[in-house]
């Protein structure tokens, strides 16, 4: 028996997703829209909050993230208070500030920003973060610029919490773009992918974008093993449903059908 994967989008605005220690909430959708006159596309990154529901707004942990040794301790303690999933582009800024004040959060607020690549439209407002540590691609620094080493690949993510972890899902941008894994939410685990999928249905069109789609077809098989919701970089988050499938067989035994995923 083997399974077939198909999507289902999900809606909501903003898509807010409870879990046993982290929820996730799509502050904003991305969209990716070609323009009338020529091949240029107006496009913004997805920008998701997730909120450990440990934490408490009255102490955050960023004053005491320390500064020595590798990264691991300085990560899971930034990751007790709010994480932001890309930026989105400059152009965005008042709309990013927007979503989060809906949430009750400001930028001081936030203690980690994971970008998932370095484009302009997921990174543009790095700047709104400065007291954040940073994991941008596979860069880790502490506020101030204190860059730490960390170990991620594509056989050894980094774990930030109970059912959080950075994966290594290279392809899109090349071989440093980053996705974030939720277990453990009330819709099962949720993938924050960046571009990796740049939206439900892009089977016939990531290619183009990609720097190396040897590496992102990886990507995507191993995101599509797990997720039972894929946040891309560019729609509306969508359900992953994998449903078990039989082979037809004939008289003798025999399979009459190959599955197709």
């Amino acid at each position: 028996m083997s399974s077939l994967v198909r999507a289902e989008p999900l809606s909501g605005a903003p898509l807010l997703v409870p879990g046993d220690s982290y929820s996730v909430v799509v502050l904003l959708q991305g969209y990716s829209e070609p323009e009338t006159v020529g091949d240029a596309v107006r496009a913004d990154g997805s920008v998701t909050l997730i909120l450990s529901q440990a934490w408490d707004s009255e102490s955050s942990p960023r004053e005491s993230l320390p500064a020595g040794g590798d990264a691991k301790t300085p990560l899971e303690m930034a990751a007790c208070g709010p994480i932001l999933v890309d930026t989105g582009g400059p152009w965005t800024r008042e709309a990013l500030l927007g979503a989060l004040a809906r949430q009750g959060l400001s930028p001081g607020d936030v203690t980690l920003v994971v970008g998932t690549h370095g484009h302009s439209d997921h990174i543009g407002n790095l700047g709104l973060f400065p007291g954040a540590a940073l994991l941008v691609s596979h860069d880790f620094c502490l506020p101030g610029g204190l860059y730490l080493p960390h170990g991620l690949s594509e056989e050894q993510p980094l774990r930030l919490g109970p059912g959080l972890e950075v994966w290594a899902t290279p392809g899109h941008g090349g071989q440093r773009d980053v996705s974030v894994v939720v277990a453990g939410t009330a819709l099962g685990t949720v993938v924050v992918a960046g571009d990796v999928f740049e939206r439900d249905g892009d089977e016939d069109s990531w290619q183009a974008l990609s720097e190396d789609p040897v590496a992102q077809e990886r990507s995507r098989k191993r995101i599509l093993g797990i997720a039972d919701v894929i946040v891309p970089g560019h729609g509306a988050p969508f359900r992953v449903i994998r449903e078990a499938f039989q082979p037809e067989t004939n008289s003798c035994g025999n399979s009459t059908r190959e599955p197709v995923a």
